[in-house]
């Protein structure tokens, strides 16, 4: 079975979280026939404005109608994901959901959940990789899980993004996930994966918990090397980095990840055109392409994948959030 059956088998079986479709059907008779807006909650050019851009193009190919992306930031994503969960559920607005709906109100940050969207498909997901300094001592991540538990708390320093972000959480749960405390290594809050990476090139840090194409430019430079990821299987763009539970027995795993939602209540026939649609738009030659360009890690669900894929990741990143002391709710 290649990576891409596998991947796919995300969206077998029965839903986990039961989406209303029960809404009056659309007036018009074939949806959709006019042009449909696509909320982005974050600024444009950035990772989740490339997928949802490409999506919404081959949407349009497939589809006959316009979609058009609206970027509504501000809140750490709260603006943007609350726009899209209070919108019209006829199907004229969808849009793009994030990793972040899952932390946000566990922060208090926001009531809005993922429930209340309709989950249509999950079209990548970026999962953290564990990477240290090229010259640092451990060839692989067992040394380094050996080194953490053998070191006093605070000793050893780690980063990748801001207090509180998905790469933070990244470790936290991984701490957790080997018997020790969310705080044991030490956070430093950085702007972003490409600061945290140079930190670790100049020697700053013993590691980072950053997507592995965050780190790619120091991986290609032989400043950095990565020792696993926190994904389910190996990336196919990076595949001689093993997983956590392959190389260390852990079985914890999270991700930057990109979902297509509408707003809950969605109508069953908006559902039926949309969710097909965005599995032959993952197959695509295309996408692919994209992705493989980008360095994105490839992971798809249908509906009732994505159902069960949003309900878990609420679950384990409020596990890390608590564990992490950075839960309010």
């Amino acid at each position: 079975m290649n990576a891409m059956s596998r991947r796919t088998l995300l969206g077998s079986g029965a839903a986990l979280i039961a989406t209303p479709l029960a809404a009056p059907a659309l007036a018009q008779p074939r949806w959709p026939a006019r042009p449909v807006q696509m909320i982005c909650p974050w600024a444009a050019g950035g990772g989740t404005d490339a997928v949802v851009r490409m999506v919404a193009t081959l949407l349009e190919r497939e589809l006959g109608q316009p979609f058009n992306v609206v970027n509504r930031t501000g809140g750490s994503g709260v603006v943007g994901h609350t726009a899209l969960a209070q919108s019209a559920p006829d199907g004229y607005t969808l849009g793009i959901i994030t990793s972040e709906i899952c932390m946000l109100h566990w922060q208090g940050l926001t009531e809005v959940t993922y429930r209340n969207y309709t989950p249509l498909g999950l079209m990548n997901n970026d999962p953290p990789g564990i990477q240290v300094n090229a010259s640092s001592p451990h060839q692989d991540v067992k040394s380094l899980a050996e080194a953490i538990k053998a070191s006093r708390p605070g000793q050893l320093k780690a980063s990748g993004t801001g207090q509180g972000g998905i790469w933070h959480l990244a470790l936290a749960g991984w701490l957790n996930a080997m018997g020790l405390k969310a705080d044991h290594v030490r956070w430093v809050p950085s702007n972003g994966a490409a600061p945290a990476m140079q930190d670790l090139a100049a020697g700053g840090l013993d590691f980072t918990t950053c997507s592995v194409p965050e780190a790619r430019a120091m991986l290609d430079a032989g400043r950095a090397r990565s020792l696993a990821v926190m994904a389910p299987e190996r990336l196919s763009v990076f595949p001689n980095i093993p997983t956590l539970k392959e190389s260390l027995g852990v079985d914890f795993t999270t991700g930057a990840w990109r979902v297509i939602v509408g707003p809950a209540n969605l109508p069953a026939e908006v559902v039926r055109v949309v969710e097909p649609a965005l599995g032959r738009i993952y197959q695509s030659k295309e996408y692919q392409d994209f992705l493989n360009s980008r360095g994105f890690g490839g992971m798809y669900a249908d509906a009732a994948g994505t159902a069960r894929h949003l309900e878990q990741a609420d679950k384990s990143l409020g596990d890390a959030m608590k564990a992490a002391g950075l839960a309010k709710s």
